[in-house]
């Protein structure tokens, strides 16, 4: 019988332990974690597996968020991008939001981050 892991941990680079580091929340020694670097996986992880029991955000997904020329628009999906997918997600699907935590170590993508899932778990 295979484990389903039923943790999401969302960073390019890190790895759960890593998080605990530095974070201290035992949550990240467990080995349940399915690991997605990028908004693709993200969003495909939850389409084929459903709600996870918890996600862990991490807010920039790239080894550096490109500009394009003459905007401010950043190239590659952060964080967020995937926080308001995951309200979307559970809107349209009248789902409940996971537990989640924001492991990011970028203060304010993970204000934002933070504030957009707590703000929709209110409603």
């Amino acid at each position: 019988m295979e484990l389903t892991k039923r943790l999401l941990f969302l960073d390019d680079i890190r790895y759960p332990i890593e998080a605990y580091h530095y974070t201290r929340q035992d949550i990240f020694l467990r080995k349940d974690w399915h690991i997605v670097r990028n908004y693709e996986q993200f969003v495909n992880r939850i389409l084929e597996k459903g709600l996870p029991e918890m996600i862990s955000f991490d807010h920039d997904l790239a080894d550096e968020h490109y500009l394009e020329p003459d905007t401010l628009k950043f190239v590659e999906k952060t964080g967020y991008d995937c926080a308001k997918w995951l309200v979307e997600y559970c809107m349209d699907n009248y789902l409940n939001l996971p537990k989640f935590y924001c492991h990011s170590m970028n203060p304010v993508g993970k204000e934002n981050i933070e504030s957009l899932l707590k703000n929709f778990k209110k409603l």
